[in-house]
């Protein structure tokens, strides 16, 4: 039997990271039973708070903790929920307790920690993401890299697995977290029934076709600031980075350090970044086939132009463009 503790955090924890793993949990333990491995339950699952229970939504719900911190000696398998980003620092003061529980646990015990969209927040204040690929949310990677500039923060991974922590990208990607553990711990056979069971799609690994690219302009560089609204204006044009560093009376050199600092992206990533958005947003609500898109966004040379694409999207221009355009269907009402 594997003992979990879901916890359950105080402020505005996203209550579906809660509420969904332990229905996937519970899923699999009745499989397990059905299919004759296990005459009882496979994961013991117990939602750990700080201190009972706890109200989310401004009351409209509420979650019952059967054990607090204190009463948890020995756990296997940490889970970390999602908190919600309008009161984040506030939130990650709030649950401190946890962190060092968490370490506990894993130093005393081995447990496995894995953490969910913007639970990486809490993961990364244990350390034990230190060097070590970590996903969460992309609304939330520029403010993640700032805090924690030690963590390997992957923007493409749906989950991460190193060394026993475990970490998943942003919102239901839990879900595919939860399939991941599911095979970890029961195998395929029962990691492909909870995949069937609750529709969700096996083997999904890459979310940067969910990523909307809106600039990193939290700094106080005006200088830098102009050249991001320059390149964001100019998307037609083709764009050299020697240009930009003249144009603002910087140099090569300084220009990239001082861009890099402010953006997390050297100027390079950031046109590319930019041009890419602008690519997705046609590929999405016009009917201009790829060639016309990419000429409109500064490239010339197909093949560069998919190589970029798919970097940043995991997709390419094609596969995009058929999956989120739906401008050619015709619908008998109008929408909403």
């Amino acid at each position: 039997m594997k003992h979990v503790s879901i916890l359950v955090p105080k402020g505005n924890a996203i209550l579906s990271s809660v509420v969904g793993p332990y229905k996937i949990l519970s899923a699999a333990n009745r499989f397990l039973q059905k299919a004759g491995v296990r005459n009882d339950n496979f994961f013991d699952i117990h939602l750990v708070g700080l201190d009972g229970d706890q109200s989310l939504y401004n009351g409209l719900f509420s979650i019952h903790c059967d054990k607090t911190i204190d009463e948890v000696n020995k756990t296997d398998l940490i889970l970390i929920p999602a908190l919600r980003t309008d009161k984040l620092m506030e939130d990650l003061k709030q649950n401190e307790p946890f962190v060092d529980w968490i370490m506990n646990q894993r130093n005393r015990n081995n447990a496995d920690v894995a953490s969910m969209c913007l639970g990486a927040f809490v993961l990364a204040r244990t350390g034990l993401v230190d060097r070590k690929q970590c996903s969460t949310h992309w609304a939330a990677m520029e403010l993640f890299k700032r805090m924690y500039p030690q963590v390997n923060l992957v923007s493409n991974k749906i989950v991460t697995e190193e060394d026993g922590i475990y970490t998943s990208g942003g919102a239901y990607s839990f879900l595919n977290l939860m399939i991941h553990l599911i095979e970890k711990f029961c195998g395929r056979e029962a990691a492909i029934y909870i995949s069937k069971y609750f529709e969700i799609e096996i083997d999904r690994e890459d979310q940067n076709q969910f990523v909307i690219f809106q600039g990193q302009k939290e700094h106080d560089d005006t200088a830098i600031k102009a050249a991001q609204n320059y390149i964001e204006d100019n998307v037609n044009d083709k764009i050299s980075v020697e240009e930009l560093a003249q144009k603002f009376a910087i140099s090569n050199r300084n220009f990239v350090r001082r861009f890099k600092k402010a953006t997390q992206n050297t100027p390079l990533e950031y046109i590319q970044r930019v041009k890419i958005e602008a690519a997705k947003r046609s590929l999405e609500t016009t009917q201009q086939n790829v060639n016309e898109i990419m000429y409109q966004v500064g490239y010339a040379d197909q093949k560069a132009f998919r190589t970029v694409f798919k970097k940043y999207v995991g997709l390419s221009p094609v596969a995009y463009k058929t999956k989120y355009n739906r401008a050619q269907l015709k619908y008998d009402r109008p929408m909403a």
